[in-house]
């Protein structure tokens, strides 16, 4: 009688949007001006730090707790995990992660060399976008479970009336597994001037998104393994989305909830709801484990005005909250 073993590898993907996270220093092809220590935020060097720790706090809350004596598929992955003492458990970090709002390449370089993800051992890669502000989407990524094989930007065609928004990031490359993952980060622009006014902006930014994906299936394989994510600044029923997901990927995070109260990742007057979204191909959708937003208790506070909860983020208005971000991360685990 023989006995055949099945060995899953878990892949935990993050998506989150930082909040504005700035550095201290002008750019003069940017309009920057409220995120420095005289403007209208007066966004020092002190809450600059302190800003990357609690993304760094963010993000290792998103990994997961194993037994420290399991056997991983690949024995490099064991240098990510941080042991705990005598228990006989470890923490797994989170194998890539989306992020949306981060300025340049410093901001990165400090997130992932300088903050309390300095011993992750994190790589990334980023955009430079043409956006008025400045700002930009991130792929972090562990080379222990992801070996980066080629990335680029995408530029958004604009179309009348539309501000020059932010480029949209593809990467590729293998697993642990074996598989080539294709992953593309989204920032689509904002619903400033109104859902409706703004509509055809996000329309064009998602046109440009399911190009990416048609070109991956046509010029690598139909069976490519993707994920898609990012702010959409749309929900799950808007049209940008059902255009994605007509392109054969499916929302793993469409209904995801929090542990801890939370019904979205965003929560603007009292009402809950997701502009923050991670779609998957099916094939790769088929070994979904689970999708969750997490709101650890650390990330959100009390909401005095309408009840409840809501992210604990970091600026209300000018006021300066000493939080994380406005929006919680979305977390989702693959079996590969």
């Amino acid at each position: 009688m023989s006995l055949s073993i099945l060995l899953i590898s878990l892949f935990t993907f993050v998506e989150l949007n930082c909040e504005n996270l700035f550095d201290c220093q002008h750019d003069s092809l940017k309009n920057d001006i409220e995120f420095l220590p005289d403007g209208a935020y007066h966004w020092t060097r002190t809450r600059y730090w302190q800003k990357l720790d609690r993304i760094g706090q963010t993000i290792l809350s998103c990994g997961e707790q194993k037994v420290a004596n399991q056997q991983s598929a690949k024995s490099q992955v064991a240098k990510r995990k941080v042991r705990g003492a005598n228990n006989g458990k470890s923490w797994q970090l989170p194998d890539m992660v989306a992020l949306c709002e981060v300025e340049n390449d410093s901001v990165l370089r400090d997130l992932t060399r300088r903050s309390l993800l300095r011993n992750a051992g994190y790589e990334y890669v980023m955009t430079d976008s043409p956006d008025e502000r400045g700002i930009d989407v991130a792929l972090m990524y562990s080379p222990y479970s992801f070996r980066l094989i080629e990335s680029h930007s995408v530029r958004v065609k604009p179309v009348k009336g539309m501000r020059p928004t932010r480029d949209i990031l593809y990467a590729s490359g293998v697993t642990v597994s074996g598989d080539t993952l294709h992953v593309i980060v989204a920032h689509l622009p904002s619903r400033r001037g109104g859902e409706k006014y703004s509509r055809p902006f996000r329309m064009a930014a998602a046109r440009q998104v399911a190009a990416v994906i048609d070109s991956i299936y046509n010029n690598v394989s139909v069976e490519a393994k993707i994920i898609v994510a990012g702010d959409f600044n749309d929900y799950s029923n808007s049209e940008s989305l059902q255009l994605l997901r007509s392109k054969r990927m499916v929302e793993v995070s469409q209904g995801a909830k929090g542990r801890n109260g939370a019904e979205g990742t965003y929560r603007y007057q009292g009402q809950w709801g997701s502009l923050d979204h991670i779609l998957a191909s099916r094939n790769l959708a088929d070994g979904l484990i689970e999708c969750y937003i997490n709101d650890a208790e650390f990330l959100i506070e009390h909401d005095e005005k309408y009840g409840g909860v809501k992210p604990h983020r970091n600026y209300i208005g000018p006021r300066y909250n000493n939080g994380f971000s406005d929006h919680l991360p979305l977390v989702a685990r693959f079996g590969w």
